[in-house]
């Protein structure tokens, strides 16, 4: 059997069995995550996060262990989740700004109220399963990648439409930003259909796309800064049919290589299109350390997911989660500690 046909069968064996959360290590390889639950439809849903490995091809580089840094702790604004494609949209306020710089900021209360994570939102298990999305993912963030490829930039895509992949992509840097030595970029690189900026309430604005295009314009003309420290996000920009052809660009390779290594402490999180349905987000994952691939629970075929990981073939770090998968009995949805 091949390592995509098992790792195909395991998304089969999730399935069936719906296993309690486990920590699981082949051959010394690095871990998938399996994150069960993380539905985008219902508020508040009880999600069941599980870890397995995908063995990444034979002649595929393993991950170096993590390098020693030295950090400066950041004291920030804790981040948040944002809402899902179906919840109400957040209401954007724009903020008093210097020059060049543009602001907006979210409106975390609705978020909150709408079932959100945000720091606010008290111990939920949907802020513990992004905790656990994102230790492996930071852990590798910083340790030496394939040339060209930094750790530090994080893909995030899915077979098809549908599976919760801006969902995550989303939640995943608001969890990341709440940590005391990272800043994140959350990049909407579904250039075709970018979602990003919808979900979270905010209007269209240049990004992406406009950089590529135009060379007089800076990284800081189009990216947002938001009233979390510690989270900027930069919007996929203006719709062009040369999408493809301007992300295999060496416009985009420099423009990649810059935003990963301006900032030591900086996770970069990609908003890709669907694996199966454009050639952009084959072109995008040749840039990216690690790449992430939302499954969807009791709907993603085996057929789907064994394709998506032929494309990927070219990455040692190609992650799983497992989404929207019902609940598992006797997992409850809070955490509720007291002490003394």
């Amino acid at each position: 059997m091949s390592i995509i046909e098992k790792a195909a069968s395991r998304i089969d064996h999730t399935r069936a069995a719906a296993p309690a959360p486990a920590v699981v290590e082949h051959d010394g390889q690095s871990v998938v995550l399996e994150t069960q639950g993380l539905a985008a439809q219902a508020p508040a849903p009880a999600v069941q996060p599980a870890i397995a490995p995908v063995v990444p091809p034979a002649d595929q580089p393993t991950p170096a262990a993590p390098a020693a840094r030295v950090e400066t702790p950041h004291t920030a604004t804790p981040g948040v989740a944002p809402p899902r494609s179906e919840a109400p949209a957040a209401a954007p306020r724009k903020t008093a700004a210097k020059p060049g710089v543009r602001k907006v900021d979210l409106d975390l209360a609705r978020m909150r109220d709408a079932g959100m994570v945000t720091a606010a939102s008290g111990r939920t298990s949907l802020l513990e399963d992004f905790r656990v999305i994102k230790r492996p993912l930071l852990k590798r963030a910083f340790s030496e990648g394939a040339p060209g490829r930094p750790n530090n930039l994080i893909m995030i895509t899915s077979s098809l439409p549908g599976e919760g992949k801006t969902y995550c992509a989303i939640n995943l840097a608001m969890s990341i930003a709440m940590e005391l030595d990272h800043t994140v970029l959350l990049v909407d690189a579904d250039v075709a259909r970018p979602s990003v900026l919808r979900t979270l309430g905010l209007p269209a604005q240049r990004g992406l796309m406009d950089i590529l295009i135009d060379d007089k314009l800076d990284l800081s003309d189009v990216m947002l800064r938001t009233n979390v420290d510690t989270l900027s996000i930069l919007p996929a920009g203006t719709s062009t049919p040369r999408a493809t052809e301007l992300l295999a660009s060496s416009t985009m390779s420099n423009l990649v290589n810059e935003i990963a290594h301006r900032y030591p402490d900086r996770v970069i999180i990609f908003d890709s299109p669907p694996l199966l349905l454009t050639s952009e987000a084959r072109v995008l994952a040749s840039h990216m350390g690690q790449i992430v691939m939302v499954v969807e629970a009791q709907g993603t075929t085996q057929h789907a997911v064994k394709e998506s990981l032929r494309q990927l073939e070219g990455c040692s770090n190609v992650n799983l989660i497992y989404n929207k998968a019902r609940d598992i009995p006797g997992i409850e949805e809070t955490y509720d500690y007291h002490y003394g």
